[in-house]
């Protein structure tokens, strides 16, 4: 067996990947990047609806689920939003703010992932694609790395291989996998920033309304609010909102959906009434609602089918808690196959929140989406893999 000696082989050529090997190769290290895809950054370029939300200016810790909260401030506070711009603004990439701090390139993702593997091929990263992880072993001095491409030697192993989530992609296991064989924990996984399916009864209930969008704003169970778009599908619930509340939710649970932030019902009812009192209460929301909606729910005999001057204080008052706390019980998700992140994976307690270095093994690192941090939709988990790339980067 030939093999190829290398300082630092880094498994998985997306967003961590890259940023990791061309740091790494910026100090002077010889770097190999394995990936079993056919071309790099293969989620990048599908990301944003192809124009990639590459990194959010509110980025923080806060907008972070991990077991341990505190892990992601180390690498967050030292590789910033504002680094990864200053790369981006360097290539002369174009890009637009949106809502809520997103940032998306104008023309194309190709743009980013043409940065960074540009930016690769200046440190002298070789990129070895349809390269499939077979197996790992650790030797005296490092690991050997056997793919079905070529064989490996090297001091630092850097685990980039991402979640489950996009099975299309070519998602894999591999990386929990070496975290197993090397005796680290890997918390459950489950997918995350991802669509509701609704039971049955619910899906008939509200067949039809397939592209209605509502502003709204969604709990779950603790407390967690987002107030962004929610979306009917014909098989169930998404919108922004939705894959947010999505990583906070837990099978069984309701959700309760304001889908009326702006406005106080009981308030509007009133007025309403004292304009026009024998207009029909469905009429009055129609005007609030998109009317498709507000039919599904009188057909399913939710709301009382009376003039604006029938309903009693009490009706207002249940109207007004109906439509400020909507709840409604998921069946489930869509699962990995549309989900944009993986929930869970190698525990971060078991990692350095400096280096991203195994505690228990010299030399093995794991970075972005594999590792137990899951960032809110709009661009943070992206950023996460800027940033947990750039430590890895700094000592593999």
């Amino acid at each position: 067996m030939t093999l190829h000696t290398v300082d630092v082989l880094v498994i998985g050529a997306g967003a961590a990947g890259l940023m990791c090997a061309l740091n790494a190769g910026y100090r002077g290290r010889n770097v190999a990047v394995v990936d079993m895809g056919k071309k790099p950054g293969r989620k990048i370029i599908i990301s944003g609806g192809g124009r990639c939300n590459f990194t959010n200016q509110s980025a923080s810790p806060e907008n972070y689920l991990c077991r341990n909260p505190h892990f992601v401030k180390s690498a967050l506070s030292r590789y910033t939003q504002y680094d990864f711009i200053d790369m981006v603004e360097r290539h002369a990439i174009d890009y637009h703010h949106k809502t809520l701090g997103q940032l998306f390139c104008d023309n194309s993702a190709h743009d980013i992932v043409d940065m960074l593997t540009t930016e690769c091929d200046w440190a002298g990263v070789a990129i070895n694609l349809q390269s499939e992880v077979v197996k790992v072993a650790k030797t005296d001095d490092g690991f050997i790395v056997t793919t079905t491409g070529k064989d490996y030697q090297c001091q630092s192993l850097v685990i980039a291989s991402g979640g489950l989530t996009m099975p299309k992609l070519g998602a894999s296991p591999i990386g929990y996998k070496i975290a197993e064989q090397f005796g680290l924990s890997v918390l459950p996984t489950c997918a995350a920033l991802v669509p509701f399916t609704l039971h049955e009864q619910d899906k008939q209930r509200f067949d039809g309304l397939s592209g209605i969008s509502v502003d709204s704003e969604v709990s779950s169970i603790d407390g967690t609010r987002f107030r962004e778009n929610i979306l009917f599908t014909h098989r169930g619930l998404s919108g922004p909102a939705i894959l947010q509340i999505s990583s906070f939710w837990k099978a069984g649970q309701e959700v309760s959906i304001n889908l009326l932030p702006e406005i106080q019902l009981s308030e509007r009812l009133l007025q309403a009434r004292n304009e026009s009192p024998k207009q029909a209460l469905k009429t009055a929301l129609s005007h609030l609602l998109p009317k498709r909606l507000i039919e599904r729910l009188y057909d399913a005999n939710e709301l009382p089918d009376k003039a604006l001057n029938q309903l009693t204080h009490s009706e207002l008052n249940e109207l007004d808690d109906y439509f400020h706390n909507w709840k409604i019980k998921p069946n489930g998700t869509e699962g990995y196959r549309t989900a944009e992140v993986t929930l869970g994976g190698v525990d971060t307690d078991e990692l350095s929140s400096k280096t991203m270095e195994s505690k228990k093994v010299p030399g093995l690192f794991f970075i972005g989406e594999v590792a137990d941090v899951t960032g809110w939709l709009g661009g943070y988990n992206f950023q996460w893999a800027w940033s947990s790339g750039w430590a890895a980067g700094q000592n593999a």
